[in-house]
């Protein structure tokens, strides 16, 4: 919080606080340069960036800058808000593919559980 007093009024400012889930981008770039037919080092040539640190961030391993997160989304012609906004179309893509694919790798029984524990939530949810 931020606060100023100019010709005698006294002005507060609250500054937001911004948090970046860098798993969401990671999974964002993954998207969108498979989506493009790109691998990891055609996508690093086209960006003036190393195999290796494209493989780092689609980990999580490293954290790209303004400006590599600029030079990434021309190359592969989308916005920066479609890597760090979270908009309900994309976040419910994301989120959908991802459930299912864990869902996938799970035993039947394991499904069971899983469902139940929904089941519980949602029954939270309603009172």
């Amino acid at each position: 919080m931020f606060q100023f007093i100019v010709n005698s009024i006294n002005l507060t400012l609250e500054v937001a606080t911004v948090e970046i889930d860098y798993r969401i981008l990671a999974r964002r770039l993954t998207y969108y340069r498979k989506t493009r037919g790109l691998t990891q080092a055609r996508l690093a040539e086209q960006a003036g960036l190393t195999n290796n640190y494209i493989s780092n961030i689609e980990t999580c391993h490293s954290i790209p800058s303004l400006e590599t997160l600029v030079r990434l989304c021309q190359v592969l012609e989308i916005t920066p808000n479609d890597l760090l906004l979270e908009s309900a179309q994309h976040s419910e893509a994301y989120l959908a593919s991802d459930i299912a694919a864990r869902l996938a790798a799970l035993t039947p029984r394991d499904k069971r559980l899983v469902d139940g524990f929904i089941a519980l939530l949602l029954a939270e949810h309603e009172k």
